[in-house]
């Protein structure tokens, strides 16, 4: 019981951040998981990362532990929410393609997340969540969260952070550099349907009785699969180093959260 009451305020602590990380980071927040293997999953980590710390880190049940809890979560949400910001760049890419497409009208149920995404964003989406599963991904969100105590821990103070404006421009640089990946993903199809609406428009200006309106958009329709054929095998590449950015980027939270 000694040895119980010693670890089990550390333990509950680790638990509230490996939680909250699961509740939204990629892969671990799916509904397809079933809840009873992230409890098991974040139990097991937890005591890991307990039983890694040692004593010296023992924290003690007293009125502030209920702000420890909420700044544990906290913690944890950035993280998880960091890592799942930039992995929806592929459904947005989507969204640019399926306007440019005729699809803007059309969504689709994304069984994994239970929200409406774009037919283009939904295919793409579910590629990434195989490369990322393919090239270990989930290992390294793991990792990155077991390693997170060395950066940031349950001594540290966020919500300092919080207060001077550090963790809100970390949040819109990271917003922006979401979007301005999204866009990057897209322009090839984008700019190529584009492209395809400007040869409509010089058609439809020089051959009046070519009806553009029930020619246009099979025409469209058909380039961008056939474009989307071409693009499929330069995905593994492009998912790559979307991984990557996505690492860095929790790498980076970690270092504004633990600076001085």
């Amino acid at each position: 019981m000694q040895l119980i009451t010693q670890f089990l305020p550390s333990f509950l602590l680790i638990f509230c951040r490996i939680t909250a990380f699961f509740v939204v980071s990629p892969i671990f927040s799916f509904r397809s998981m079933p809840n009873t293997f992230k409890v098991g999953l974040a139990v097991f980590i937890s005591l890991l990362i307990t039983s890694a710390m040692g004593a010296q880190d023992t924290v003690i049940m007293n009125g502030e532990f209920i702000l420890l809890m909420m700044r544990e979560i906290l913690i944890g949400l950035l993280l998880g929410f960091t890592a799942y910001l930039l992995f929806t760049v592929v459904q947005v890419a989507g969204s640019f393609i399926d306007i440019q497409m005729g699809f803007g009208i059309v969504n689709v149920i994304d069984p994994m997340t239970g929200a409406q995404s774009p037919i283009m964003g939904n295919f793409k989406f579910f590629i990434a969540i195989l490369l990322f599963l393919a090239v270990n991904g989930h290992h390294y969100l793991l990792l990155s969260i077991m390693k997170s105590y060395d950066w940031v821990p349950m001594d540290n103070r966020i919500f300092t952070k919080i207060a001077d404006g550090t963790i809100s421009s970390f949040l819109i640089d990271t917003f922006v550099q979401m979007f301005y990946l999204a866009f990057q993903m897209a322009a090839p199809m984008v700019a190529t349907l584009f492209l395809v609406d400007v040869a409509l428009g010089v058609l439809a200006r020089t051959v009046p009785q070519f009806n553009v309106f029930v020619v246009g958009l099979p025409i469209k329709i058909a380039v961008g699969f056939i474009l989307l054929v071409l693009i499929v095998p330069s995905l593994l590449y492009l998912f790559t180093d979307l991984f990557i950015t996505m690492l860095d980027a929790i790498q980076r939270l970690l270092n504004a959260i633990a600076a001085d």
